[in-house]
């Protein structure tokens, strides 16, 4: 608690205070506030001491705890969690649906060590360089209601960002978040059902940002497609800020929006990178080129075949001409 209390006074002053005032404002021992800055220094606060003058706080590192997520917020919650490592925050959320969790259930990771994506992918999760994020939810519905989740969820992720940083990305169908041509975050919804109803049991949703990723942090075919707040901003973004968004963005989304789509649906064709361009639609092992159209009410990508057929598609992989290396 100590540690908290300098550390906010520290960053509050934005210049040096003394020990001794940091002693009377806090209501603790010099010894306390020496201890807590030796320990901020421990955790990676960069702390300078000076004689005469005291402490000043030089730089701060991105922690993503429950502490530094709960000063964005603007009201208490309380059903959400921050991991230090974890296989995947999806098979997490998963787990704890199975032992009964609540509706709204959030997890966050500093570092996923089996992150998964659509398809059976991978995402590359390394430590202190994302955002990696799964909720839980137990909607009372069939599951042709939650078509448009996914495409929602990316709005979510959209206005968060916006909200951080006053940059909106734009989204490729289905799920992935672009920026400068590249991809910042990807989208993965996975649901389970009642077996005697068809009704949702529950779905999560997991959602991975790259917030401070250099080049040298993407590896294989990741490397030449993928981007990070920080390399297409040139900034520094925060993590707990950006997380405390998105948890925002999610709630309003379940509250608000879930079964009231439309609400949306201007922003996400707004967004979507892919209408009135040439795609490569892959569906199982077929690949087509074709026209995408527009966005349905479902958040469905009606495309134009070759022959000049229409078709709105539901699921599958689109690639982008001239994005992601597409130029064929």
């Amino acid at each position: 608690m100590s540690q908290q209390r300098v550390c906010r006074a520290l960053q509050e002053a934005g210049d040096y205070l003394s020990g001794q005032e940091l002693s009377r404002t806090l209501g603790i021992s010099r010894a306390a506030v020496w201890k807590a800055v030796e320990a901020l220094r421990r955790q990676g606060y960069d702390i300078e001491a000076r004689t005469g003058r005291g402490y000043r706080l030089v730089g701060a590192p991105d922690l993503l705890s429950r502490e530094t997520v709960e000063r964005y917020l603007s009201r208490p919650r309380e059903d959400f969690r921050v991991l230090e490592t974890v296989d995947s925050t999806n098979s997490f959320c998963r787990r704890l649906a199975l032992e009964g969790a609540p509706d709204g259930t959030a997890v966050l990771a500093d570092c996923q060590t089996a992150g998964r994506g659509r398809r059976g992918r991978s995402f590359q999760s390394p430590a202190g360089k994302g955002l990696f994020f799964s909720i839980l939810w137990r909607p009372d519905c069939a599951p042709e209601k939650l078509l448009p989740l996914t495409a929602l969820s990316a709005v979510a992720v959209c206005r968060a960002v916006q909200r951080v940083t006053g940059v909106r990305p734009q989204i490729k169908w289905p799920n992935d978040l672009v920026l400068g041509g590249r991809k910042l975050a990807g989208i993965l919804t996975e649901m389970s059902l009642e077996g005697e109803s068809g009704h949702v049991s529950h779905v999560v949703v997991g959602i991975g940002i790259n917030v401070h990723q250099q080049p040298e942090d993407f590896t294989g075919e990741v490397a030449d497609i993928a981007t990070s707040l920080d390399l297409s901003l040139g900034g520094r973004v925060c993590r707990a800020r950006l997380a405390a968004a998105l948890l925002e963005e999610m709630d309003y989304l379940r509250r608000e929006v879930l079964f009231t789509p439309e609400r949306w649906l201007a922003d996400y064709r707004a967004a979507c990178l892919n209408v009135g361009r040439t795609v490569r639609l892959l569906q199982g092992d077929a690949r087509e080129t074709v026209q995408a159209l527009r966005i349905d009410e479902q958040y469905g990508l009606v495309v134009r075949h070759e022959d000049g057929s229409v078709e709105t598609v539901r699921s599958g992989e689109v690639s982008v001409r001239g994005l992601y290396g597409y130029t064929e």
